[in-house]
């Protein structure tokens, strides 16, 4: 079984990601993804209310449109709280953590895996959100990973909200924990 924990350590931060695996292009792409996400001032609050440390291990790829869409939101999250941990593993570079992170039977991407701060599994979740899912299936049509080129901001908006609770969740559930409540003694 795969040592999330050890495997955290061994991840990269953003930029140093975006700098190892992405080409100009796409480097191009996720800074404008980036520059388009803006977070209201009441998810900036939630994010600082946060108390316990949480490590994320995010498994992506460059060249994904849905990765584009969607990492720069918790490199967002990241910047409002130091108590987000996050790192990147490229997909093809990390076999093991892409098997053992599948979705639906695949190496899909983003898959995120969420720790607490003594690196115990607490969640998963990605590839894409209810409402991404939710426009793809009205659709129906197009390609199979989108570009992450066009612009829907209503669209991301919902994602990045829907990315928020799910990082909300996790923080309720260690901000929670007997286990944590007791060694913080709160």
């Amino acid at each position: 079984m795969l040592e999330y924990g050890d495997e955290y350590h061994k991840g990269q931060h953003y930029d140093d990601f975006l700098d190892r695996y992405a080409t100009p292009e796409q480097r191009n792409r996720w800074d404008a993804a980036y520059e388009r996400i803006m977070l209201t001032d009441s998810q900036k609050e939630l994010l600082r209310s946060f108390k316990r440390e949480m490590k994320v291990l995010v498994l992506a790829g460059t060249w994904c449109g849905d990765c584009v869409e969607q990492c720069p939101i918790f490199a967002r999250f990241a910047e409002e709280t130091a108590t987000i941990g996050l790192r990147f593993f490229d997909r093809d570079d990390q076999p093991v953590m892409a098997k053992a992170l599948q979705i639906c039977g695949a190496a899909r991407v983003p898959a995120v895996m969420f720790l607490s701060e003594d690196d115990l599994p607490c969640g998963r979740y990605g590839d894409r959100t209810l409402s991404k899912y939710r426009k793809m299936a009205s659709e129906l049509t197009g390609a199979a990973c989108p570009t992450g080129l066009g612009r829907d901001d209503q669209l991301t908006a919902a994602v990045v909200q829907e990315w928020l609770d799910e990082f909300e969740r996790i923080h309720l559930m260690l901000r929670t924990s007997g286990r944590l409540r007791q060694k913080h003694g709160d």
